[in-house]
């Protein structure tokens, strides 16, 4: 291959960078990115560069010195992929022709309709939103978190260090169980009131009120929630309207093999646009966590280099972490269709907790609050287990 272009700037897509070379490429190698920002660390963004105990520079990925020998294109969109002309097309009128192609492009945070040119609305994806969120909490006030999820939630505990007034919004009966289950997200999400953190569940979001600059959050019952600032915290959708027409097959984001293959020869996807295949679930699933971004990249760009004539691995059981209110919570593997889930060591009221969820017996997931020695080890045996 004489040109290999990495579609994407963050984390995952800086990563498939460092694995060409690594793995021996030495071509052309070009790097886009829509934002004008060299790669940064997003996990931050939602807590320490909140609470401004971390700064920008510290949010850097490339390492002093680091030199990849790549062309890089950033504050440039790709608008479309040229199947043909083996052709990455650019929102500036530029064309990148490839031999191999990774695709990175990441999420974007979804927004609530009607909050387009409201002030004091805001998600938390990018550093500008961060900066932007971070400006407005420094003034202090009321503030509405729509959505518990973990970004919801971790934004969340920042404000309350701050010193704001806090409330968090949540559709579902129970915040975290789509990833952590019913019994277990309830009890993490009990964080918020063992802090004072208002946490209204069962209620949607109607819209919200204000002229220029929003003042109240309306539920779906008829409540108001007055609110100085808005957060929204709903998932993320998957950059890949781009690739609308280039023969990429798309399903809730690029479909990918088990080892990043795409439904196009010479086209690779990693990151949080990645739908990727399974075998431990037998399904596709999107994994939108720093660990996928940066271990997945590897296998995808060897099968990119052998023309996908390796046998893929197992990719790991994915695995997040978070830290809200002091409390350091990580998770490994897939709460969905484990029939069990019990308590190995630790108290849940008193948020010190090993959990392990099985499916006929079978470890297939563990959680951890202020259990790091033991997960580590439960999750080095979920990786035994599911291989």
């Amino acid at each position: 291959m004489r040109t290999v272009a990495v579609v994407g700037a963050s984390l995952a897509g800086l990563s498939a960078a460092r694995s060409l070379r690594k793995q021996g490429y030495d071509g052309r190698l070009v790097v886009i990115g829509d934002e004008l920002h060299r790669p940064y660390d997003r996990p931050p963004l939602s807590k320490e560069f909140l609470a401004g105990t971390v700064d920008e520079a510290e949010l850097a990925l490339e390492v002093d010195g680091e030199d990849l020998q790549a062309e890089w294109l950033l504050g440039v969109r790709a608008t479309g992929l040229d199947r043909t002309e083996r052709a990455v097309r650019l929102a500036d009128g530029r064309d990148v022709r490839v031999d191999g192609l990774v695709l990175a492009t990441g999420a974007a945070a979804r927004t609530l309709p009607g909050s387009d040119g409201l002030s004091g609305v805001h998600v938390v994806r990018t550093l500008d939103d961060a900066r932007a969120l971070r400006a407005e909490l420094a003034q202090g006030g009321r503030l509405v978190v729509i959505g518990g999820g973990f970004i919801g939630a971790e934004v969340a505990s920042t404000a309350h260090v701050l010193g704001l007034d806090v409330t968090v919004v949540e559709a579902a009966p129970t915040a975290l169980a789509g990833p952590l289950g019913e019994n277990m997200g309830a009890i993490v999400s009990a964080l918020h009131a063992d802090h004072g953190v208002r946490l209204l569940c069962g209620v949607g979001v109607k819209g919200l009120s204000g002229e220029r600059r929003v003042d109240a959050v309306l539920l779906e019952d008829g409540r108001g929630i007055p609110a100085d600032i808005v957060v929204v915290g709903v998932g993320a959708r998957p950059c890949v309207e781009w690739l609308a027409g280039s023969g990429v097959e798309l399903d809730n984001g690029v479909k990918c093999g088990a080892d990043g293959r795409t439904s196009l020869a010479g086209v690779v996807a990693v990151g949080d646009c990645a739908n990727w295949y399974d075998p431990h679930v037998g399904a596709y699933r999107r994994v939108e966590h720093w660990t996928g971004a940066r271990e997945r990249p590897d296998a995808a760009v060897a099968t990119l280099l052998a023309g996908g004539a390796t046998e893929p691995a197992a990719p790991r059981p994915p695995y997040f972490w978070s830290d809200q209110y002091g409390v350091k919570i990580q998770f490994a593997g897939h709460a969905a269709g484990a029939d069990s889930v019990t308590v190995e060591e630790g108290a849940p009221d008193d948020r010190n907790v090993l959990a392990v969820y099985r499916r006929a017996g079978q470890p297939v997931a563990v959680l951890g609050m202020n259990q790091p020695r033991l997960f580590t080890r439960w999750r080095k045996q979920l990786g035994r287990t599911t291989s």
